[in-house]
């Protein structure tokens, strides 16, 4: 029999349990989440130890998730890149190993990520959507062709941008030689100063004592950028635009890119 609930609507207790369980499954979930971000260590272990060799494919879906969809941001990256060269140096896990699957799935989520981006641009600069306007879209694609290069490399050492970068690079049609030579680049660092940082610091007593004072340190280092670029927009101190991008330089961009395609 259907019940009052505090807002003095009526309710199924049958749904009400059921809605309850979905939440509190949801709340486990967020606190299980957070649980293996400040401790990536402890659960890669058991993970590694669980899975063996698995594991490998593991992580490079991991990665490959985080960088390359942009539903997935939340997915942990830094602290698991630290996390596995430790790992790795203490025997647990192959160092080569965890570098080519890393640099493997950076690589190509970034790549994947880029295309989908490149392939709905045209379309999405036809019609203004709420989420996407003609003129964010031109502002885009004019920053890329000034700072492409540099954005993807340094992109890839802050979370949620890493994941985002690529896919609006793709929509602002940033040529796809400067894209794949930086994100090539990019991950080269990310991955290789990551890892190596894990391999060769983390068999150190102080590492090891405070391992998870080290992974804030690593998040908070990476979303620094975000916040104080956050700021100095509030605060009106961003950079000028040199120049007032135009319909006609973005149009001109897809038609050349589209007759390369069909010349392949």
């Amino acid at each position: 029999m259907p019940l009052l609930s505090p807002t003095g609507r009526c309710q199924d207790p049958a749904t009400g349990e059921s809605n309850l369980h979905a939440d509190r499954t949801t709340m486990e979930f967020i606190q299980f989440f957070v649980d293996f971000v400040l401790h990536v260590d402890e659960h890669l272990l058991e993970l590694v130890t669980q899975y063996g060799t698995w594991i490998y494919l593991i992580l490079f879906i991991i990665v490959f998730c985080e960088t390359g969809l942009v539903v997935t941001p939340f997915l942990p990256g830094d602290s698991l890149l630290f996390a596995a060269g430790v790992l790795a140096g203490t025997g647990a896990m192959g160092y080569p190993e965890a570098m080519a699957i890393f640099l493997l799935a950076g690589c190509g989520g970034d790549a994947v990520n880029y295309l989908i981006g490149r392939h709905v641009g045209p379309a999405i600069f036809q019609r203004d959507s709420r989420f996407i306007r003609k003129k964010y879209l031109l502002e885009a694609h004019a920053f890329y062709v000034r700072h492409g290069g540099k954005a993807i490399v340094l992109a890839r050492f802050v979370p949620i941008v890493r994941t985002f970068a690529p896919f609006v690079a793709g929509i602002a049609l940033m040529h796809p030689h400067t894209f794949f030579l930086y994100n090539i680049l990019g991950c080269v660092l990310w991955v290789g100063g990551l890892v190596s940082a894990g391999y060769f610091l983390g068999n150190l007593d102080f590492v090891q004592k405070h391992f998870s004072l080290i992974v804030y340190a690593i998040i908070l280092i990476s979303i620094l950028p975000v916040i104080i670029g956050v700021l100095r927009a509030r605060l009106g101190k961003g950079t000028p635009r040199e120049d007032k991008p135009t319909e006609e330089d973005y149009m001109k961009a897809a038609a050349s890119l589209a007759r390369k395609d069909t010349a392949k």
